[in-house]
């Protein structure tokens, strides 16, 4: 079972800035396109942005420009900075690891999610 754990959710108000992490076990994090995803009450999960080992980086666009998600290999962590935070970006955010070969992500492991609330 892959565990994740994140951290670094929070209360912001517009315009401010977050910066979320996500912890994997080294081999989880090497193999595996790592990613976040949120979801908000009476919406379905989408996605916000992905990072594969190689560092390709793939986001929603609706945090395109605003959002940027990076690995820090040596602490097997996935990050991601979250600038001019709309209240529309309230949601519950989780990490997200999927292997190459599951493009659909059927089989991905979760973590347990992290609230973050943007404030007008």
């Amino acid at each position: 079972q892959v565990q994740l754990v994140e951290s670094g959710g929070g209360l912001v108000q517009a315009g401010g800035s977050l910066r979320l992490s996500c912890a994997a076990s080294r081999i989880i994090f090497r193999f595996n396109i790592m990613g976040w995803y949120r979801q908000a009450p009476g919406k379905q999960r989408e996605l916000v942005a992905t990072s594969t080992s190689s560092g390709s980086t793939n986001y929603g666009d609706s945090v395109k420009g605003r959002f940027t998600i990076s690995r820090d290999n040596a602490k097997n962590t996935v990050y991601l900075q979250m600038n001019s935070l709309k209240p529309e970006d309230t949601a519950v955010y989780y990490c997200n690891a999927r292997p190459p070969s599951d493009p659909l992500n059927l089989g991905g492991s979760w973590g347990h999610g992290t609230q973050v609330t943007v404030s007008s």
